[in-house]
């Protein structure tokens, strides 16, 4: 297969996601890189990553930190959320996210609304407010509008799997698929800029489903996509049940794969190296981001909580802090855009 025979309907999509051949992948990932830099540019955008609670209400199938999983528990302080945006500006990194598990309780949802307020108090020099990016799951319409008024502006609720059938069977059936539909439509009505994303190897996928869920991404207009290869967390019922996934391998090739095709498919959005990457190589986001993805996500959670948020085993990815990542990049001639927002040009043009 060549790049220049691809065709982007759902047939040409699942072939070129099927396609195991070396050279066509590197092809691949190398034409997604022209394309990124010829379109948005060569830079980079980064946002530091604090992970506010790894407390969650909902149980999904594949999850290290779901509801009924034995855990050590937590929930940042305030000062702890604030310091660590602090460190962000301080380090210029132009924005923040905020990640968390799914909360819907009234407290949590007023911390969040005040958290908002005072990150955009911060003090970042010469530089614009911190940008903030949510990633805080399924919220109420009013919930969404009352974050989005106190200073969030970009949201991430990744659908996980576009394919109904297959999001079934990756979570408990008291987890509504219509109705994270509704909350990523309910965000884009409100004037967030709307981000979503799925797990790429999952048990029971197929190319036919990765190909669906890229386009999906084109026909919800995504100004940005946050996804990434699955690693599997060993209490999970997901990798209990002894489902096959492909090898760690494979995974990896398939998480670039999908991050060039994007690229290619939808040329001026946001996409994210993300975490999940480096479980698998350690240069992980590194390559994530010289196959066309253009934001990086440097974790700056206190240190003594960071290795409680274990949605997966990833130890690997654990041991550099934000420095070493800037190091990384600049050593793989990649240019940081620092002290911007790094919004996505889709999201401006539309």
């Amino acid at each position: 297969m060549k790049v220049s025979e691809l065709t982007w309907d759902r047939e040409g999509l699942a072939a070129a996601i099927a396609c195991e051949d070396a050279a066509f992948e590197a092809a691949l990932r190398e034409e997604a890189y022209r394309v990124k830099v010829d379109t948005i540019g060569p830079e980079v955008y980064l946002r530091g990553l604090i992970e506010i609670s790894n407390i969650c209400v909902k149980d999904c199938l594949y999850c290290g930190i779901r509801r009924d999983i034995s855990c050590p528990r937590y929930e940042l302080s305030e000062e702890e959320v604030l310091s660590a945006a602090r460190t962000a500006a301080g380090r210029r990194f132009g924005s923040v996210v905020i990640q968390g598990g799914e909360r819907t309780d009234a407290a949590f949802i007023r911390k969040i609304t005040r958290l908002l307020k005072e990150i955009k108090q911060i003090d970042t020099g010469d530089d614009p407010p911190l940008g903030i990016t949510l990633s805080l799951g399924e919220q109420s319409r009013e919930v969404y509008e009352e974050w989005f008024d106190a200073g969030a502006h970009r949201y991430l609720l990744r659908i996980e799997a576009f394919n109904p059938d297959l999001y079934r069977k990756i979570h408990p059936e008291d987890h509504s698929y219509d109705r994270r539909l509704q909350a990523l439509y309910d965000l884009k009505e409100i004037g967030y800029q709307a981000g979503t994303g799925a797990m790429i190897g999952i048990p029971f996928q197929t190319a036919e489903d990765l190909a669906d869920d890229l386009l999906f991404y084109k026909q919800f207009d995504a100004p940005m996509v946050g996804m990434g290869p699955y690693n599997p967390h060993p209490q999970t019922p997901l990798t209990l049940s002894g489902a096959p996934y492909p090898s760690a391998e494979r995974r990896f090739a398939l998480g670039l794969k999908m991050i060039a095709l994007l690229r290619l498919l939808m040329p001026d959005i946001n996409i994210a190296a993300a975490t999940a990457l480096e479980v698998l190589d350690p240069r992980g986001r590194e390559k994530g981001l010289l196959s066309g993805a253009n934001v990086f996500m440097p974790n700056v959670t206190p240190r003594e909580q960071l290795v409680k948020y274990n949605l997966y085993d990833r130890k690997t990815s654990l041991p550099d802090g934000p420095s070493a990542l800037e190091h990384g990049l600049s050593d793989s001639r990649i240019v940081i855009g620092y002290g911007r927002w790094g919004d996505s040009k889709h999201f401006r043009q539309e």
